[in-house]
C-alpha cells in the first residue's frame, strides 16, 4: 500500500510539472562553472551517448568581477545586468551550446538569479564581465534598467537593511541577503524585466530554471513571475 501511495504521489506531481526532458531521460548533471563550449562538447561526447537528460549550468547573466578574493564562484550570483556575458562565454557561445545539446537530446537548465542584484557595498564602475556600468550605492543598473524604485530598501524593517532573524519570514523575503540588493518582485515593472530575461532564454531553447535564493522570495511573487513566462 505504501508503494502504491508513493507512485500515486509521484504521478500527481509529474502531472503538474514537466521537466521537458527527452522521453526516457530523467538524470541531469550540474556542470558548475564550465564554459559553454566545453558543455556543448560534453553533451555530444559523453552525456547524450550515456542517456543523460540535461545539464544545469551556472548563471549566464553578466555579473560583477571580484578580485579579492580572486574571481570566487559566488561573484556569479551578483548580477549587474541580464546580458548573456560571463566567464563561461558570450551569448553566441551560449546559443551554440543550447542548440548542440538539444540536438542530441540533452536539455539545458539555467541557474536563474532573480531575487537580487549585486552587493550594496560594491563600487560603481564598469568592473563587470561585459563592461556594463553599474552603481549599487545609488541602486542604478542602467543596462536592465533598474533604479532605486525597484528594490525593497523601504520595505525591509530591520535597522541594517539585512536579514537579522531567519525565523522572521518578512525579513528573509524583504531584506538583503548578505548585502545583496533585494529586488521588489511584487512590482510589475521588475517582473517584466525578469520575464524578458527568462523568456529570452526560453526562446534560445533553455528547458527550465533553478531559482537561486528561492526561500528569499515570497511564494506568491514566484507564482506570478511564472505566469509571465512562455510555454508554462
Amino acid at each position: 500500500m505504501k508503494f502504491f501511495l508513493l507512485l500515486s504521489a509521484i504521478g500527481f506531481c509529474w502531472a503538474q510539472y514537466s521537466p521537458h526532458t527527452q522521453e526516457g531521460r530523467t538524470s541531469i548533471v550540474h556542470l558548475f562553472e564550465w564554459r559553454w563550449v566545453d558543455i556543448a562538447l560534453e553533451c555530444e561526447r559523453y552525456l547524450a551517448p550515456n542517456g543523460f537528460g540535461g545539464v544545469q549550468v551556472s548563471p549566464p547573466n553578466e555579473n560583477i568581477v571580484i578580485d579579492n578574493p580572486f574571481r570566487p564562484w559566488w561573484e556569479r550570483y551578483q548580477p549587474v545586468s541580464y546580458k548573456l556575458c560571463t566567464r563561461s562565454g558570450n551569448e553566441d557561445e551560449f546559443k551554440n551550446m543550447v542548440t548542440r545539446c538539444n540536438n542530441v537530446g540533452v536539455r539545458i537548465y539555467v541557474d536563474a538569479v532573480i531575487n537580487h542584484m549585486t552587493g550594496s557595498g560594491a563600487s560603481a564602475g564598469t568592473g563587470s564581465t561585459c563592461g556594463s556600468y553599474f552603481d549599487p550605492g545609488n541602486r542604478n543598473f542602467p543596462e536592465v534598467p533598474y533604479s532605486a524604485w525597484d528594490f525593497n530598501d523601504g520595505k525591509c524593517q530591520t535597522a541594517s537593511g539585512e536579514v537579522e532573524n531567519y525565523n522572521d519570514a518578512y525579513q528573509v523575503r524583504d531584506c538583503r541577503l548578505v548585502g545583496l540588493l533585494d529586488l521588489a518582485l511584487e512590482k510589475d515593472y521588475v517582473r517584466s524585466m525578469i520575464a524578458d530575461y527568462l523568456n529570452h532564454l526560453i526562446d534560445i531553447g533553455v528547458a527550465g530554471f533553478r531559482l537561486d535564493a528561492a526561500k528569499h522570495m515570497w511564494p506568491g511573487d514566484i507564482k506570478e513571475q511564472y505566469k509571465h513566462l512562455l510555454n508554462t
